[in-house]
């Protein structure tokens, strides 16, 4: 797939686990992650802990685990970790694209 990464402040995510800024983790945006969530639970979303090989435009690549969901992100949009933002891009660029598939 393909579409923007940014990146945000670690936490507990919608997947019921808490994650620090330095895991290598991301939130899958809304309409990937919400057709996998049962009765409306996120925790027990079937797309929850699945690695991602996210790739940048240099085609340098990182492997993710889904740890939350972006609502606000569109098809496609990953929010990484900073320290997975960071493996890929600068922090100061915030948004970039990526192309990205299932491991």
């Amino acid at each position: 797939q393909r579409g923007e990464a940014t990146w945000y402040k670690a936490g507990l995510g919608a997947c019921g686990f808490v994650s620090k800024d330095t895991d290598m983790i991301g939130a899958l945006n809304a309409p990937d992650f919400d057709p996998a969530t049962p009765n409306g639970n996120p925790n027990k979303n079937s797309l929850c802990k699945r690695q991602i090989k996210v790739y940048n435009d240099k085609n340098q690549s990182i492997n993710i685990q889904v740890a939350d969901k972006c609502p606000e992100c569109k098809k496609g949009d990953i929010d990484l970790s900073s320290a997975a933002f960071q493996k890929l891009f600068s922090l100061d660029k915030g948004r970039m694209p990526i192309k990205w598939e299932w491991v």
